[in-house]
């Protein structure tokens, strides 16, 4: 999955940016907080894991 279609499925669900880490980027909803790689192709099983994890849609 490209990195830019998760970010914009997590800022779609109410997420925003937060903070850069060293290899990638925390997005939080107000009371969770994920890192996000910074790569320009994210592992098809990591996306879904998270997709699953938040309950994005």
């Amino acid at each position: 999955m490209k990195r830019r279609d998760l970010i914009k499925l997590f800022e779609k669900n109410g997420w925003y940016f937060l903070r850069e880490g060293g290899r990638h980027d925390v997005y939080t909803n107000g009371v969770q907080s994920e890192p996000i790689p910074r790569h320009r192709e994210i592992n098809e099983q990591l996306a879904k894991a998270l997709i699953k994890k938040h309950k994005l849609k």
